[in-house]
């Protein structure tokens, strides 16, 4: 961990050769959300292979570059497609992209993922506010020797998710006139979708979707004090007792056909 800070320091400098300004908005676009960043008056595009201690983004529909520019007026730096624990990451390695945004400057982490709904009230295509997380991950993201010099040590997780946001949020969609739900994300390990019976049990703890992703980014947000808003699309139903077979392709397939209710959301907060 006392090397994390050296790590950011050379991967921020790499950055500033080629995009100067300040972002004051961090976003991360998950599986089949990447077409976000084609809203962004681009003024820079970095692949991660360029940027030291970036792995290679694996999974499907994850560009694995950053994009940085301005959107609704606001400067901003995305990551088109993000690092999993199921890609073989360990958690360092996942939350580095968060840390790297915050010494850019950032002051707001807007992060946004593919997930399954177990609430019987939602449908795919739809938009869920996230208003907590339940963290079934095993990947503890700030495990280790603590480098003082990012964040202290012992993050509150009493609101992780700014309550302001989460109603500008659900405003913006009701103006839209399409359907957003305020709710709880899981976060399991992966690769592979749940049992029936995971299913069952993860609605019983108080789950309304499922996924493989965005709790340790938003762990390390939380450690630093960052503003986050959390968006999950709804891209399959996962009633254990009227389950069908799901596949990758599906899931990124039915987030990229309802990702303008997500961009609407961005544009709106930014706003």
């Amino acid at each position: 961990m006392c090397k994390l800070h050296d790590k950011i320091d050379e991967a921020v400098a790499v950055i500033r050769q080629q995009w100067t300004e300040r972002p004051r908005v961090g976003i991360i676009l998950g599986s089949g959300l990447g077409g976000v960043a084609d809203r962004i008056d681009v003024e820079a595009t970095i692949d991660y292979a360029d940027v030291p201690h970036l792995p290679t983004s694996t999974a499907i529909g994850h560009r694995g570059r950053l994009v940085c520019g301005r959107l609704a007026d606001a400067a901003v730096i995305a990551m088109q497609g993000r690092f999993h624990a199921y890609e073989g990451y360990p958690a360092a390695v996942i939350t580095l992209p968060v840390r790297i945004m915050m010494a850019l400057g950032i002051d707001l982490l807007i992060v946004s993922n593919a997930a399954g709904g177990l609430n019987p009230n939602y449908a795919a295509g739809e938009v869920m506010v996230i208003e907590d997380h339940i963290n079934l991950m095993n990947v503890k993201a700030l495990i280790g020797i603590n480098d003082d010099r990012l964040a202290p040590r012992f993050p509150d997780m009493s609101r992780p998710y700014d309550a302001e946001l989460i109603e500008r949020a659900l405003s913006i969609a009701r103006r839209a006139d399409f359907v957003a739900h305020r709710g709880v994300y899981a976060a399991l390990r992966g690769p592979t979708f749940e049992t029936r019976a995971e299913y069952r049990f993860l609605r019983r703890i108080g789950a309304d979707v499922v996924g493989m992703s965005t709790v340790p980014e938003v762990l390390a947000a939380a450690q630093a004090g960052l503003r986050v808003l959390g968006l999950s699309m709804v891209t399959n139903v996962c009633l254990p007792d009227s389950l069908g077979e799901t596949t990758g392709e599906d899931v990124v397939a039915t987030a990229a056909a309802a990702e303008g209710k997500l961009v609407a959301m961005v544009l709106g907060i930014l706003k």
